[in-house]
């Protein structure tokens, strides 16, 4: 009993805090581990057998790092259990060694209270009353003494639990070479210890978006590559996944687009894209593609690293088949706007054709593209949101014309909206309230001569002094049209642009 009121609970406590950080910086480094094998595969600097067997050297590594950070965070749950039961033995075992003494009684080290303290006749008293008095105390004792005991045997009971704990955190180390006495002495023998061939597949995805991004995080490198290759269909369009792995997926979909396939047109018009950006030295990244139904995502920067992210969201008359250079354009400028305002920083701005818009003006006096827009669009926002997770990127979007309605309608659906920013240039109308809206910053731009602006289709005009959005607005010239927010040489852009880049050093 006094030895476990003696355990070091506190370092105990301080050790698995340490394990448990060890995991963490596992994960972020196995992440840049990975992004160095993927930068072997598709690099020109280092090609052949050798850049093959270094790529593969590290998706080796990646399978080990992954089944032992899974082990160790597993681990870690059994060993949070071992911490919590061994406070609660330290303190019943410190209140029960109090107990006693206070009677006073010896506690074996099996809790059992030892022989009571004879306990003397009072002379002062007459003897019936001595006596009674006497019997009085030696219940007092008795049933303290038992209640140190009960106290006791809690103590030793929740030892027990820290022990199995402790045992069961063990016996998880088991699969990655720990054996509770000795670790694997290197690299190579920690591969024998986990063996690699023995690493089962995941099952089926989730399908809500951190439950997509846990299950990815959760695969080895060639876990990965062995569903973007067998399921380029499915990883392409699963929200959750990182923009890299979607990226190859998707470009597997496209090379296999002939003509005659549904949806050709739309990846002929995706393919020259970006090979025309490639060629021009972009960052080009194929976040969603799915030619039958017309819906292109097309990401300019690296959406997985980039400090600031923008979905520029367009809206009536636009198609990906006639419309993505020109809304792809209209990202690029977004980006190049926010690094004029932060030099430095690192952007990534989409043309999201993650719905279909409205072919002319008198569909888009209807929501119902807005409606299903917006459930997309806030679906889309969570992805983003859950694969950047451990590094959070400023998120933005930038909605223009009927874009604005879906981005309003994205706000409806469950959950909160996964953005900072919100801008809304040339709008219909907005249903939301300030609180409706869901994003802290909400910018518009209205142009004085924009008639779209003054119609009040689909709500309120952000633009008006009373309305509830609560909006702050962004500079507009008398002279400019509907489709002129973006456009470089007015002063709209350049306040996107900061709007995007969001607060920084400098």
């Amino acid at each position: 009993m006094s030895a476990v009121a003696r355990w070091e609970v506190a370092l105990l406590g301080n050790a698995v805090a340490t394990l448990g950080s060890v995991g963490e910086r596992l994960v972020s480094w196995r992440g840049r581990m990975e992004g160095v094998g993927r930068t072997l595969e598709t690099t020109e600097c280092w090609q052949g057998p050798a850049g093959a067997a270094a790529a593969g050297s590290l998706r080796r590594v990646s399978t080990v790092v992954t089944e032992t950070t899974a082990a160790l965070v597993r681990s870690l749950e059994d060993a949070d259990r071992m911490v919590a039961a061994a406070r609660t033995a330290t303190e019943l075992a410190g209140e029960a060694l109090a107990a006693a003494a206070a009677i006073p009684v010896a506690l074996d080290e099996a809790g059992r209270p030892g022989a009571l303290p004879p306990v003397p006749l009072d002379p002062a008293l007459d003897p019936a009353q001595a006596l009674e008095r006497q019997y009085a105390e030696i219940a007092e004792q008795a049933a303290a003494a038992q209640w140190a005991g009960e106290l006791a045997g809690e103590a030793l009971l929740s030892a027990d639990r820290a022990a199995l704990a402790a045992a069961d955190a063990v016996a998880v180390l088991a699969g990655v070479g720990f054996d509770g006495r000795t670790a694997a002495a290197d690299f190579p023998e920690l591969v024998a210890r986990v063996g690699l061939s023995g690493v089962a597949p995941p099952a089926r995805p989730p399908l809500a978006p951190a439950e997509v991004a846990a299950w990815w995080s959760a695969m080895s490198e060639e876990q990965r590559l062995g569903w973007i290759e067998g399921s380029p269909g499915l990883i392409g369009l699963l929200d959750g996944v990182p923009a890299w792995a979607r990226d190859r997926a998707n470009r597997l979909l496209l090379a296999d687009v002939v003509p005659g396939d549904p949806g050709f047109a739309v990846a002929t018009a995706t393919a020259n894209e970006i090979r025309a950006r490639e060629e021009a030295g972009e960052v080009v990244q194929l976040y969603q593609f799915d030619p039958g139904y017309e819906l292109v995502a097309l990401a300019i920067g690296n959406l997985d690293t980039a400090d600031a992210v923008a979905l520029v969201v367009p809206g009536v008359g636009n198609d990906p088949i006639q419309e993505l250079d020109d809304v792809a354009d209209d990202a690029a400028a977004v980006a190049d706007a926010a690094v004029a305002a932060a030099p430095g920083l690192a952007v990534a701005t989409v043309a999201w054709f993650g719905y279909r818009p409205p072919v002319n003006l008198a569909q888009g006096w209807r929501d119902d593209q807005a409606r299903i827009g917006g459930a997309a669009l806030d679906r889309t926002l969570d992805g983003v949101a859950a694969t950047r997770a451990h590094d959070p990127a400023r998120v933005t979007v930038v909605a223009h014309s009927y874009g604005t309605v879906v981005s309003d309608r994205a706000a409806d659906a469950a959950g909160h909206l996964a953005a900072d920013a919100l801008v809304l240039a040339g709008s219909p109308g907005i249903d939301n309230d300030a609180d409706g809206i869901e994003v802290d910053d909400v910018y518009e731009a209205s142009a004085p001569f924009d008639p779209v602006t003054w119609l009040e289709i689909h709500g309120e005009q952000p633009a008006d002094p009373d309305s509830p959005l609560d909006a702050r607005t962004l500079p507009t010239e008398a002279t400019m049209g509907h489709g002129d927010y973006f456009a470089a040489d007015r002063p709209t852009l350049a306040a996107i642009g900061v709007v995007v880049a969001g607060p920084h050093e400098g």
